[in-house]
């Protein structure tokens, strides 16, 4: 494996209103309706490049967690995705899915039992190139992840205790790596396992992202499911912190920057009283630089325009689409 030596940007950490924002305008579809038809009805907008074996990279979550996409509607969305496959990565951190058997144990716990769940770097790591990455020239993924033609990111969105939120981003750049060198890659240091915080974490959780995303090519899709947003990361399971963000949607794309960014505009539309937590969770881990650092590596675009789906298709603003929203008491 390669590492650049380099340093972290400075100026990541920022939220950029949609007016002072540059570049490409993406779509991202958007639905207020939570549930296993919500989620079918936005995945049809996006899955027009998904072909041939389909990988769905998901969290399924430590034992018992709370947050996690229900089961059942992966279920009723897989049911009409012939050929399609959950895929996972073991874990950096000693849990319950350190290693694949724990893993095997836990996914029976969780009830993901319905479908094929494919734990990739259970036979072992492949490298794939990041192309123009500051901190990395190759990243290590679960090696029977290359055996997939199309890739779903579908994706629980919530906050992270180290990467501030966890989005299509986090999902793939963690998720895919595998769990002893991708993993290690991303968050340790010279002399530390955990060694790695701030920019310099968001932007290599981003050059991993990246590598998984150029492998697939058009073959990506990504969903980001805004229920249940604890300030705490599937990870986390049991112990999570309890949720007081209220529940907001579902929201997808075929840009992965413009999906994450929409997620967040989302969260930062909601009243102070109701976002709080989670935003102060962002700006405290410098979560918003996993935006800027993707978008200065031309994986997407932060501009873009949000499609209401309930409501005729109609372009709204992300205030607009949580003015309805039930806080929490």
């Amino acid at each position: 494996m390669t590492f650049l030596k380099t340093v972290a940007g400075k100026d990541g950490n920022v939220y950029v209103p949609m007016d002072k924002r540059s570049g490409k305008t993406s779509i991202v579809y958007f639905t207020r309706d939570l549930s296993a038809k919500g989620l079918k009805k936005i995945y049809e907008k996006v899955n027009e490049n998904l072909e041939g074996k389909i990988a769905v990279k998901l969290h399924t979550g430590e034992k018992n967690g709370p947050n996690i996409i229900p089961r059942e509607w992966v279920k009723e969305l897989m049911d009409n995705m012939p050929n399609s496959t959950i895929i996972e990565t073991n874990t950096y951190y000693e849990g319950d899915r350190y290693t694949t058997s724990q893993h095997l144990e836990t996914l029976k716990v969780n009830g993901w039992t319905f479908a094929p769940v494919d734990i990739t770097d259970a036979e072992g790591v492949a490298m794939l190139p990041v192309k123009d990455g500051k901190w990395f020239t190759e990243m290590g993924v679960g090696q029977s992840m290359l055996q997939y033609d199309s890739l779903l990111a579908l994706t629980h969105f919530k906050g992270h205790a180290m990467g501030g939120f966890g989005g299509s981003n986090k999902n793939l750049g963690i998720g895919c790596a595998d769990g002893r060198v991708g993993k290690k890659m991303i968050h340790s240091s010279d002399t530390e396992m955990w060694g790695i915080v701030t920019e310099e974490l968001m932007e290599k959780i981003a050059e991993s992202t990246k590598a998984t995303v150029d492998f697939f090519g058009k073959n990506v899709a990504f969903i980001n499911v805004m229920r249940n947003m604890s300030v705490s990361c599937d990870c986390e399971g049991v112990s999570a912190a309890p949720v007081v963000t209220p529940n907001i949607g579902i929201v997808a794309s075929l840009d992965i920057v413009a999906v994450d960014q929409a997620s967040v505009d989302l969260v930062y539309a909601l009243k102070p009283e109701e976002h709080k937590d989670l935003v102060e969770r962002i700006e405290s881990r410098h979560g918003l630089r996993q935006l800027s650092y993707m978008q200065e590596m031309g994986m997407g675009n932060t501009k873009y325009v949000l499609v209401d789906l309930d409501h005729e298709q109609r372009i709204i603003e992300p205030k607009e689409a949580v003015k309805d929203v039930v806080p929490f008491e």
